[in-house]
């Protein structure tokens, strides 16, 4: 379920001209309608011709914007994008764990959406589709490597392994909102009380990883490289 967007990207395309605004729209379209079938039926159970029958287009027009039905899943990077900026936005001394934690709260809140049927619809139209499965695992892969990137970046320096923790953990709070268990948590929940248990678990997840990191870094100093054999002194 996409939360990010709204107004702000309605605005981007309005002022575009006319022909990129048609194209825009479409794409917006075609994205819309496979979203709403895929968690109405699940991904394995709809096809390319149905979707492009739901967005008003032909199934070769679907084509000229998206290679692959997979690609139709994965195309949006709202997630990511939110991560980084939040990081990148972050106030002086916050860390980054709370910083994406919270921004990801502030979209839900913000959103008017149901988070209970943003993760039942997840659920119902991605989780038990053996055919994304990897797809799946690659872009939360793909998203460590963003994070680890962008931590380097900040940093002045090449990546660390800590750093690679850093992103595994901030995306491993990210997933857990996939999981059955947080599902199972907010199963028969109202609207309002489920956004408060995700809510109030995203921040707890949020501000535990971030006293996780700072003892680590605090009680840790990596130890000075042993010369290489044949290496003057």
């Amino acid at each position: 379920m996409r939360y990010a967007g709204g107004m702000a990207e309605a605005a981007d395309v309005a002022a575009l001209p006319l022909r990129e605004r048609k194209r825009a729209l479409t794409r917006e379209a075609i994205l819309a309608a496979a979203e709403r079938l895929f968690e109405e039926r699940g991904f394995d159970n709809v096809t390319v011709a149905e979707i492009a029958d739901a967005a008003n287009v032909s199934v070769k027009t679907l084509f000229v914007y998206f290679r692959s039905k997979e690609d139709l899943v994965f195309t949006d990077t709202w997630l990511l994008d939110l991560c980084l900026d939040a990081i990148r936005r972050r106030p002086e001394g916050a860390s980054r764990a709370e910083a994406v934690t919270r921004a990801l709260v502030a979209v839900l809140r913000d959103s008017g959406q149901s988070v209970s049927e943003g993760i039942e619809g997840f659920r119902r139209g991605y989780a038990g589709s053996a055919a994304l499965h990897s797809r799946l695992l690659r872009m939360w892969e793909d998203y460590e490597g963003h994070i680890t990137a962008a931590l380097a970046a900040e940093a002045g320096a090449a990546a660390t392994p800590s750093m690679r923790l850093q992103a595994i953990q901030i995306v491993g709070i990210l997933r857990s909102l996939t999981y059955p268990e947080v599902h199972a948590a907010i199963m028969g929940l109202s609207p309002d009380d489920s956004l408060a248990y995700v809510s109030g678990w995203l921040l707890t997840a949020g501000e535990a990883t971030a006293a996780w990191q700072q003892a680590v870094a605090a009680g840790y100093s990596p130890p000075e490289r042993p010369p290489l054999p044949g290496s003057e002194p």
